[in-house]
């Protein structure tokens, strides 16, 4: 792009700036941070000032004649110049990580930007490094969730103006889906974890009654999150996966064992403090060692498809499931149901002979 020289000029409080247009648009700059440089006519006496905002107006005009890259003021916005692959994915990640995600979230698209700076050999990305990143993990269904990730940031960029598509060609893996095993007596395998560790009961009960998920929604829920009567739960969108504001019943046999403290005091702890990410993932796995209940391919999350089966069963709403769950769609919904053994056909819907 090729703009008019730049001007030098002083305002009311004897500060120079240097001023120029692009795209019918005046731009002002009064150093040279915007296009990196250390020019700072300012910072000199008022008699040296035009001296200096000269030298700068002539580092502008070249900077930007020779493709240099200018963004609007505190602005991510380009105005003159284009960013490379990575500097949209650097933006990109950015973006994501002031998101309100999951810091697991947060940090797997962390180390897939790192592995695309170490894997990709140019400042454009080329799918060959994107595939190479993917096919480095061991199964089709790690790969696909890697993949996601990948998209996900990838999509951020060309949202940003990236215009290349380095996921174009990079296709998902086969993958045999896996069934859920849900519990076939809840209330047994409650009243087993119950003598094992109360925290983890309560997770389990939270799990399956309220369809929260345990190792976030659960584990960082706070009084105050409850409303005074305990029947209720409310979560903004910061605090869980689909990101709307959710608003979940408790029933009875949760609200029984709940007492009430301050509102900013942790459920689990006792304190303002939570508990790590992988509290109740550690709590899991050492009574998963010592039960005989358990049966295989029963997890956690069990809790919630069991409790998710159960409201569909009863109801036939994927509506109110959809809700429930707090998933973004029923097709989501409709999916998480092939995935949980829920047969959608009875047998009155199968052919007949009469």
């Amino acid at each position: 792009m090729f703009i008019n020289y730049p001007v030098v000029k002083i305002n009311s409080e004897k500060k120079v700036f240097v001023s120029f247009y692009i795209n019918n648009k005046r731009v002002r700059l009064y150093n040279g941070k915007r296009i990196k440089s250390t020019t700072s006519p300012n910072s000199f006496p008022i008699k040296e000032r035009p001296k200096i905002a000269n030298i700068l107006a002539a580092e502008v005009y070249k900077y930007l004649n020779e493709g240099g890259v200018l963004k609007e003021y505190r602005s991510k916005t380009v105005v003159s110049g284009e960013l490379t692959d990575l500097e949209y994915l650097k933006e990109a990640l950015e973006n994501k990580i002031n998101g309100g995600y999951s810091a697991k979230y947060v940090t797997t698209l962390r180390d897939i930007y790192n592995k695309i700076l170490k894997t990709n050999k140019s400042k454009n990305i080329n799918p060959k490094a994107i595939k190479k990143i993917i096919e480095h993990y061991p199964s089709n269904t790690s790969k696909n969730t890697i993949r996601r990730h990948v998209n996900a940031l990838i999509n951020e960029a060309k949202h940003l103006g990236m215009k290349n598509n380095p996921m174009q060609g990079v296709k998902s893996f086969k993958s045999k889906a896996v069934l859920h095993k849900p519990f076939n007596d809840v209330k047994s395998a409650l009243e087993d974890i119950k003598s094992y560790n109360k925290n983890l009961y309560l997770c389990c009960l939270l799990t399956y009654g309220c369809l929260l998920r345990p190792h976030r929604e659960v584990r960082e829920l706070v009084w105050g999150d409850f409303t005074s009567d305990l029947k209720f739960i409310k979560l903004s969108g910061s605090r869980n996966k689909s990101g709307k504001n959710r608003v979940v019943p408790v029933p009875f046999f949760v609200r029984e064992i709940l007492n009430k403290n301050k509102e900013d005091i942790n459920i689990f702890s006792g304190t303002v403090k939570q508990y790590n990410p992988d509290y109740f993932k550690t709590l899991w796995g050492k009574y998963k060692k010592q039960s005989d209940v358990l049966e295989v391919g029963q997890t956690l999350y069990s809790f919630r498809h069991s409790g998710a089966i159960e409201i569909f069963n009863r109801t036939g709403s994927l509506v109110k499931l959809q809700q429930t769950l707090g998933h973004s769609s029923i097709n989501v919904s409709l999916t998480y149901l092939r995935g949980l053994e829920v047969t959608e056909l009875i047998e009155e819907d199968m052919p007949r002979i009469d």
